[in-house]
């Protein structure tokens, strides 16, 4: 996992338009949103609120119209705090004013091959599909909202599905899409029949190794009290990295 941390750290600073030495300050950090290349693509327009930590300070990147309530906001508190709900509430009064909403925050975790603890010992018949061509027939099917997005997305596009099979049923699905170049996000759903059978590590361990063997850098994002995600990517050799948060219109929600 450490050979990942100088990426992931070059990776969030195009995402928020800093340095990748702004996560290891101690003082927070605020900086004008762009759209920078190589950055992870989630829409067209700069960020209008962005915030991430790496538990030592936050970095966030915003609006210059929100700049000076920002530097208010951030003065004198630890970037983990600006997290919590007391600041959040402070956050989302001054986001209104804009038509903006805080957006869920999104917990994120690398791989580190020194914690894989190789719970899952079972082994289940699998298929695999790769690309849109491939991956496209799964599009619009309601059991699997975290595996892959609702629809073919070209900015961020799954790439590779695996799928666990009990004789022609699925059991469960993990995919992965590239948020940015070589930078794959996993996502797994189990069928609720199939839950606590080791389904779930087991899919998303052999997409993870998949990923490595292509030369690029699995990583893991989660809800903060979906403690079934959290017990597969732990289980998996994933752990928590970084957390960040964004804001979003209104009308988006």
């Amino acid at each position: 996992m450490n050979d990942y941390l100088p990426q992931l750290k070059r990776l969030l600073a195009l995402d928020f338009n800093c340095s990748a030495e702004d996560f290891d300050k101690t003082e927070n950090v605020i900086t004008k949103s762009a759209l920078n290349e190589g950055r992870r693509v989630y829409g067209k327009e700069p960020s209008f609120f962005g915030m991430a930590t790496m538990g030592s300070n936050a970095v966030i990147t915003a609006d210059e119209r929100l700049h000076p309530f920002l530097r208010e906001y951030m003065k004198a508190e630890q970037g983990h705090r600006l997290f919590e709900l007391p600041k959040l509430f402070e956050l989302e009064a001054e986001l209104n004013k804009y038509s903006y909403t805080v957006n869920h925050s999104h917990h994120l975790f690398l791989y580190d091959r020194s914690r894989d603890m190789h719970s899952a010992k079972k082994e289940y018949p699998v298929k695999w599909f790769y690309g849109k061509k491939e991956i496209e027939g799964f599009y619009g099917d309601s059991r699997f909202p975290n595996a892959i997005c609702p629809k073919y997305t070209p900015g961020h596009p799954d790439t590779i599905v695996v799928c666990a099979y009990d004789g022609d049923k699925i059991m469960g699905m993990t995919g992965c899409s590239e948020d940015a170049p070589h930078w794959q996000q996993i996502g797994i759903d189990v069928l609720p029949e199939y839950r606590s059978m080791g389904v779930g590590s087991y899919l998303v361990r052999i997409l993870r190794d998949e990923i490595i063997r292509r030369g690029d850098i699995p990583f893991y994002g989660t809800g903060l009290a979906n403690y079934h995600s959290w017990n597969i990517a732990l289980n998996c050799g994933f752990r928590p990295v970084w957390v960040e948060m964004n804001a979003i219109k209104k009308q988006e929600r």
